[in-house]
């Protein structure tokens, strides 16, 4: 026996989606010969799409597996900056929201419109709670400067200084401490050195000539010549913004800072940025379903939209699964 000559009851709507043999729905398109090509056709788009987001995000996890095996020791010191408690709050969230998403595809089947809605409204609450976290947590780690370029390593309150040496290499805070303290050694050997800038004088007349030399690097700051030492500038800063949530230390205080740390918040940046993007896409997507469904779009006749929704949000959430370890749980 063909699949034509099936009876009815083999292919209802609830199992290809958009019924079977004939338009049993308003929304199928003049140029697909039946609901059931139509559905088929779509969600082959769907899959077809998925791939090319596997594919994007698979570079990424590529570019991650290079930067970790060069520096496994940075990656791992590095992590410790980062609230497991809230990044593993985020992945139930999403997987509570995936949850709902996979039980309103099952209420769409069988024509459950309120069910579904309610579904529906519990996936985009998930979705919005997932950023709010994400937001705090991006929010605390830029205010303290955990960001992925140069401005790493300044003090809080001087991300606005250059910390990039002469080659255009990013400079670590001893790299930067002892780059100053050559340039100064450098200008007092200087039989020109006439006018010495202000900062750099002072200092100078109030240290013996003796110990200019040694006194000059403990006088340095990440952001170049300064009058106050480190120790007290980080001191200040502590006393600013409070205590560092996710370290007890600030993190230019730790003496173990890894050269290049920036390099771990650049691709932790990149990967996390970009999912969040994708579930702002999906919280646009669920809210065009919602809209849909409230005008009764939907039933177990054609829930092709629902369906296809639902299988780009579990790649949304599986794309979470994998950062969350790689990011949250090395250290």
């Amino acid at each position: 026996m063909t699949a034509i000559d099936s009876k009815p009851e083999e292919t209802p709507g609830m199992v290809d989606g958009q019924g079977h043999g004939h338009s049993d729905t308003p929304f199928q398109a003049h140029h697909f010969d039946t609901p059931q090509q139509q559905y088929e056709s779509v969600k082959l788009g769907m899959w077809l799409f998925l791939g090319t987001e596997i594919l994007f995000f698979g570079a990424l996890f590529a570019l991650y597996t290079i930067l970790r095996a060069n520096d496994p020791e940075l990656f791992s010191y590095a992590s410790q900056y980062l609230n497991t408690m809230l990044g593993g709050v985020n992945t139930a969230v999403l997987i509570l929201s995936s949850l709902s998403m996979a039980a309103a595809v099952h209420f769409a089947q069988r024509g459950k419109r309120t069910l579904m809605l309610a579904c529906l409204w519990l996936t985009l609450a998930g979705a919005a709670g997932f950023l709010v976290i994400k937001y705090f947590e991006y929010e605390h780690k830029i205010h303290v400067n955990l960001n992925w370029g140069p401005s790493f390593y300044y003090p809080v309150d001087q991300a606005e200084a250059t910390a990039v040496g002469a080659d255009g290499e990013v400079l670590t805070l001893a790299a930067e401490n002892a780059s100053a303290a050559s340039a100064e050694t450098a200008l007092l050997a200087t039989e020109n050195a006439e006018s010495l800038p202000t900062v750099a004088e002072a200092r100078l007349a109030a240290a013996p000539a003796s110990d200019a030399v040694s006194v000059a690097p403990a006088a340095l700051g990440p952001g170049g010549l300064s009058a106050i030492k480190p120790e007290e500038k980080i001191a200040a800063d502590r006393a600013a913004v409070g205590q560092v949530e996710y370290s007890d230390k600030p993190h230019l205080e730790d003496k173990a800072l890894p050269v290049n740390t920036h390099r771990f918040f650049a691709i932790y940046y990149a990967m996390t940025g970009l999912h969040g993007i994708h579930v702002v896409v999906g919280m646009v997507m669920i809210g065009w379903l919602i809209l849909r469904g409230m005008k009764g779009h939907f039933d177990h006749r054609y829930y092709a939209p629902v369906d296809l929704g639902g299988l780009y949000w579990h790649i949304v959430d599986l794309v979470w699964i994998f950062l969350f370890p790689l990011f949250y749980l090395i250290h």
